[in-house]
C-alpha cells in the first residue's frame, strides 16, 4: 500500500530586511508561497531570535521552522529545488556560504530517508568543524548532517516535531535538543512580536 504523503521538517531563518520588512515576515510569506506550491497541513513553530552565526558576521538572526506535507510522488529534489526557488523570490543570492541573506530554507528530513545512502550520511555528519566550514556536498544529503549540532534548528523543531526520529541516530528532535549544551539552548530565544 503506498503511503498517502511525506512528512517534510524544514527550518527556515533570516537576518536581512526585504524591502524594509523584518525576517520574520520574509518567513511567513515563504510558508504562504510554499502552499501555493503544494504543501499541506502546514505546522510552523514559534519564531526565534538567535545570535549570528559566526560570531560578528552580521545582524542576528529569525529562525522557525515548519513540518509539512506532499505527495509521495515529489522527490526531496523536487521538494530542495521548491524551497531554492521560493528563496529566491524572497531575495535570497547565493553569494557566501553561511553568509547573511533574507531567507534560508533547509530540508532538514524528509518521513526517515536517508540520502544518499547511510555511509555518505554519516561521513558528512561526523565532519570536524574546521571541515564543516569549507566543505559542501554536492547533493542533498538527508538528514540534514548538521540538525543534531544546532539549537536554532532543534528548538524551533521541537515546537512542530519532537518526536520525529532520526534514522540513523535514533534519537528524537527532543533528545537532540536536550544533549546540546545549556549555553547553546538558551541562546535561541523566542522572538517577541
Amino acid at each position: 500500500m503506498q503511503k498517502e504523503s511525506q512528512r517534510l521538517l524544514v527550518a527556515a531563518g533570516g537576518n536581512l530586511p526585504l524591502r524594509g520588512d523584518p525576517p520574520e515576515k520574509t518567513i511567513l510569506q515563504a510558508f504562504h508561497l510554499l502552499e501555493t506550491r503544494g504543501l499541506r497541513g502546514l505546522v510552523v513553530s514559534r519564531f526565534y531570535h538567535t545570535p549570528c552565526f559566526p560570531a560578528g558576521a552580521g545582524p542576528d538572526y529569525v529562525n522557525a521552522a515548519f513540518a509539512a506535507c506532499v505527495p509521495p510522488e515529489v522527490t526531496p529534489s523536487e521538494i530542495l529545488a521548491m524551497l531554492h526557488e521560493v528563496e529566491a523570490e524572497l531575495g535570497r543570492t547565493r553569494d557566501t556560504r553561511w553568509g547573511m541573506r533574507t531567507l534560508d530554507l533547509d530540508l532538514i528530513a524528509c518521513d526517515d530517508l536517508v540520502l544518499p545512502d547511510a555511509a555518505t550520511q554519516d561521513d558528512w555528519r561526523s565532519l570536524p568543524a574546521e571541515t564543516q566550514r569549507i566543505a559542501a556536498p554536492d547533493r542533498l544529503i538527508l538528514p540534514h548532517p548538521r540538525m543534531q549540532d544546532r539549537a536554532f534548528v532543534l528548538v524551533p523543531l521541537a515546537d512542530v516535531a519532537p518526536d520525529w526520529c532520526h534514522p540513523r541516530l535514533n534519537l528524537t528532535v527532543a533528545q537532540m535538543l536536550a544533549a546540546l549544551s545549556t549555553q547553546d539552548r538558551d541562546e535561541v530565544l523566542p522572538l517577541s512580536v
